[in-house]
């Protein structure tokens, strides 16, 4: 995901890029129109690039509207490639599309997120495993800071800086297991975990929730990959289990 986060930086627009790519006709060069479809392709998939990484990064929350005329006018594309990354991501699941009505950032029903956390176990359990035979003197600083800010925030009751930690705590230790692919399934369930802990960090005591980390921390500290395994399964399951009971805004009730 940082590449594509550093693509979300250049303030050249997705057009651009796109035209830098092509190469230049010869001159008397019959046109290959062949290539529009592909090229057209490729704009779409920049497009969604860009949309999907904004949903990652809650720039882009549930429920919020995505006006294509908007992104087309931001990305300095034609509406096209926008419909089509659009439709690419209503059929990942992250957007939902319904004609003359627009497009908006789909709020996750109850049962997706827990399907999503059970899911979600099983890879932070794996990367638990890795983390701990894996582990830097760098990665163990960062999660050492992470829970004391997450404590820090618990003291001043702010519950969205806590979850943001906790979102960074989990990612500190997805990125330790260095194991590409596992973080790429990962980071597809992050918007239904970042929707959890935005939606469940107000009713909960807070310096509960950030002790509950402190036990990964030990077992990737002393790495015993089977003990950090258990504790991050054992973590998700906690969560499943607390999601039963809480109504949210952000999350769909039906």
């Amino acid at each position: 995901m940082t590449s594509r986060s550093q693509s979300g930086n250049n303030p050249s627009s997705v057009q651009h890029t796109v035209e830098h790519q092509r190469g230049q006709p010869t001159l008397n060069q019959e046109p290959d129109f062949a290539r529009e479809p592909v090229e057209r392709e490729v704009l779409s998939e920049l497009v969604k690039d860009r949309i999907l990484t904004r949903i990652l990064r809650g720039d882009l929350a549930p429920g919020s509207r995505i006006v294509e005329t908007r992104v087309a006018r931001e990305l300095g594309t034609s509406q096209a490639p926008v419909r089509e990354a659009l439709r690419d991501l209503a059929g990942l699941g992250f957007v939902e599309t319904k004609p003359y009505r627009g497009s908006w950032v789909r709020k996750p029903t109850k049962e997706e997120l827990i399907e999503a956390i059970e899911v979600r176990a099983d890879l932070e359990a794996l990367a638990g495993r890795l983390a701990a035979m894996r582990r830097t003197d760098a990665c163990l600083a960062d999660l050492t800071r992470l829970l004391a800010e997450m404590r820090d925030a618990a003291d001043q009751q702010d519950a969205h800086d806590h979850a943001l930690k906790n979102a960074q705590f989990h990612e500190v230790v997805v990125d330790a297991a260095r194991n590409r692919t596992l973080k790429r399934l990962w980071s597809m369930l992050e918007p239904f975990a970042r929707t959890y802990m935005t939606a469940s960090a107000p009713g909960i005591d807070l310096h509960w929730l950030a002790d509950r980390h402190e036990s990964i921390l030990e077992a990737i500290k002393e790495s015993d990959p089977e003990r950090a395994a258990e504790t991050m399964r054992a973590h998700a399951a906690d969560v499943a289990v607390m999601l039963e009971t809480f109504e949210h805004p952000e999350i769909d009730g039906g």
